[in-house]
Order: structure tokens, then sequence, then C-alpha cells
């Protein structure tokens, strides 16, 4: 299993580690750490996610943070479409 993240989702986790990163440096380096296992996760069971309202799309949160990894399982490869604040609305 391969993890893809897209251009926007690297752009958002940017933003996000950024925004944190002014305020609690430190709380920014744990935000990413949880993001990476959370996408570790997802190469070793790709539909750990709950299922979302579009089709083929999941969605994962980041514990204990209140973010979440949302994705598609596509032939041998998880893309990772969004990761942003859980109480944003996707547009993905």
């Amino acid at each position: 299993m391969k993890l893809l993240l897209t251009r926007p989702a690297a752009a958002q986790l940017d933003r996000v580690l950024t925004y944190i990163d002014v305020l609690n440096p430190q709380g920014a380096r744990h935000v990413l750490q949880r993001v990476q296992a959370a996408m570790d996760l997802l190469l070793q069971h790709p539909f750990a996610g709950s299922t979302t309202a579009r089709p083929g799309v999941r969605r994962l949160l980041v514990r204990p943070y209140p973010y979440a990894i949302t994705y598609r399982v596509r032939a041998g490869e998880v893309v990772i479409l969004g990761i942003r604040h859980s109480a944003r609305r996707s547009q993905v």
C-alpha cells in the first residue's frame, strides 16, 4: 500500500501547522506526529476511517486533536484528499 498526499491536502496541513506553530510550537509538533501516525494507520488498515456521504470517500479523526483526514482507497494506494479541522465542512 502506498500513500499519496494531494497538493490541496498538503497545503491544508501546512496551514494547520503554521497556525498552531504561532501559538504553540510544541503543539504543532504533536499534531504533526498524530497526523503522521494516522496516515501510518491508514497504510496498514486503509478502511479504518468511517464512510462519508460522498461515494468512495472516507474520514479518519486524528485523536485527540480536532482534525480529520479525508481520503480514498484505490488500487494499492491511499489518496489523502484533505486534512482539516473536524468542525469545518469539507469541500472535498
